[in-house]
């Protein structure tokens, strides 16, 4: 059973294993480049040539093309960690998990200090159904994997009490994110715990989507093979996969001049909630989700805008028989039942800290006033902090205005949000 995790966005994964961003370490070429010789120039160009059209062939989903290129650059440049990378990333990409636990563990001899390989090799050697070498792995590059992902992975890897410890402790953190407590709500869920990862899904959507969120998270945790969550969580489907060819394996014989990494620390920017139209697991990693799992919160991407032209307006000379026209009124905002959540947080007081500074990012605000709920999960009390009353599009388009200038937020429908005690006053004064 191979299920499609939309929400991998929100549970993280994607943004680790597949970002636009390789990270590793070039090697240094020593005194063959120095000698300048042809053969090793035209080499590296060719190596070159073929890793960036296979980052262009996964980008257009071609993971098989993208391997054999990829190939193809790693036998060029055997010990360049980049190249290493890209290879593995392909075979993920592919559902050739054995290759990129073999590419991956190449990677990390080349570039110890890259959190990415490290978390990517613990998923494949999860996918490969190698528990114990996904444990270790874990366990070895703790200090270099984001909490919030590493708990979720050693809930993966069979040992769910533990992951539910390391993403306890990541949710009671002041910077917790939305994606650290969806992969505390499945972890808890493939521990058995189904009320307390219900009452955690809870605290970031609404009940009707908590509810679909459970339900997927009961189907992602009876998978029929060891591959199906992994590859769930992927978006791929598991292929047959002989291994990484040998002649292709890391020579430990040959010395490698590595640059010295420094360690790499992955950080998930939350991402944000998983979306309400994310599918659910019962039993997500809250990807093509993760949502992964949640491994990790959707990064909002804004692009630049390009820089406007000069305009110079036109002189216009007003006529005395001619009544000046009005500018048309704004449209008003369409009542509805739909609310913008900024976050989640501990207390009302830190909810209202948090609108001061939510104000200050997006000046649309001032005209709205805040609203929220508290909601109870793992034994504590949170505050979901939210804005609306809106139609579904006004709803959309606030949300939309509040990311371009940095913030993070997602749309719901209400869940008795209620007008924020601590604004009624100035509320009361703005009317008068």
């Amino acid at each position: 059973m191979v299920l499609r995790i939309r929400a991998i966005a929100g549970l993280g994964l994607p943004a680790l294993i597949f970002g636009s961003t390789l990270v590793g370490c070039a090697h240094d070429g020593g005194g063959i480049a120095a000698a300048g010789s042809r053969a090793v120039v035209r080499s590296e160009e060719r190596a070159a040539a073929n890793a960036a059209k296979a980052r262009e062939a996964l980008e257009q989903g071609r993971p098989a093309e993208a391997v054999s290129l990829a190939e193809a650059a790693v036998a060029m440049q055997p010990v360049d960690a980049r190249y290493r990378m890209l290879l593995a990333q392909s075979y993920l990409k592919a559902g050739r998990f054995l290759s990129a636990e073999a590419a991956y563990g190449d990677t990390l001899k080349l570039a110890p200090g890259d959190a990415r390989a490290a978390l990517n090799l613990a998923l494949a050697q999860i996918a490969s159904g190698h528990m114990a070498a996904a444990l270790t792995t874990l366990d070895t590059h703790q200090a270099l994997i984001n909490p919030a992902d590493r708990g979720l992975a050693l809930a993966l890897a069979g040992d769910a009490e533990a992951g539910v410890q390391v993403l306890t402790a990541a949710v009671r953190s002041p910077d917790a994110t939305a994606k650290a407590r969806q992969n505390l709500g499945l972890a808890l869920a493939l521990s058995g715990n189904w009320i307390e990862a219900r009452s955690m899904a809870g605290i970031d959507l609404s009940p009707t989507e908590a509810d679909e969120r459970v339900m997927q998270w009961a189907a992602f945790a009876k998978p029929d093979h060891a591959s199906d969550q992994i590859a769930a969580l992927l978006g791929v489907k598991a292929a047959k996969d002989p291994g990484q060819p040998v002649a292709l394996a890391l020579n430990a014989s040959v010395p490698v001049a590595v640059a010295k990494a420094e360690p790499v620390q992955v950080s998930q920017p939350v991402p944000a909630a998983v979306p309400a139209s994310a599918p659910v697991v019962v039993a997500s990693v809250p990807s093509p989700v993760a949502p992964r799992i949640v491994f990790a919160p959707r990064v909002e991407v804004v692009q630049a805008v390009p820089p406007a032209i000069p305009y110079k307006r036109p002189v216009v000379t007003a006529r005395a028989d001619v009544a000046p026209r009005r500018p048309a009124p704004l449209r008003a905002a369409q009542k509805g039942d739909w609310f913008v959540q900024i976050g989640a947080y501990d207390s009302a007081g830190a909810a209202k800290s948090a609108w001061s500074r939510a104000q200050q990012r997006y000046a649309g605000f001032a005209r709205e006033a805040p609203t929220g709920m508290t909601v109870k999960a793992g034994g504590r009390e949170f505050y979901r902090l939210s804005v609306g009353g809106f139609a579904r599009s006004d709803a959309e388009a606030t949300c939309r205005a509040y990311r371009a200038k940095g913030g993070t937020c997602f749309v719901r429908t209400g869940a008795g949000d209620q007008t924020a005690a601590w604004s009624k006053g100035k509320v009361q004064i703005a009317a008068r």
